[in-house]
């Protein structure tokens, strides 16, 4: 059987990977692909300490859950930045100051 350990270095590993592309890159789509990939690592330590604790169904129907949440989450950021490339012609963050109040 494979150490919890493993799973909590390999979920770190990935939250840090998706902090990365969040906190480094300019274009939406790659930050919402970090976004993914962090909430990822959170079903990865849901499920391996479900298995660890013998938690039962509990945290597998949360780690069900953000993958709802995650999947709400990408479409409804896609079709945001499919509609702010219609109007401005481009997907930089820094073009999009011109949004406010």
């Amino acid at each position: 059987m494979i150490p919890v350990s493993l799973f909590v270095i390999l979920s770190a590993a990935l939250f840090a990977t998706g902090i990365f592309g969040v906190s480094t890159k300019r274009n939406p789509i790659v930050m919402l692909m970090g976004i993914e990939v962090m909430l990822n690592s959170a079903n990865i330590n849901f499920i391996a300490f479900s298995r660890y604790y013998a938690d039962g169904y509990i945290a597998q129907i949360f780690a069900m859950f953000i993958i709802v949440v995650a999947a709400a989450e990408a479409a409804i950021g896609l079709a945001i930045i499919v509609r702010l490339f219609r109007n401005f012609g481009t997907v930089n963050i820094d073009v999009f100051s011109r949004l406010r109040w």
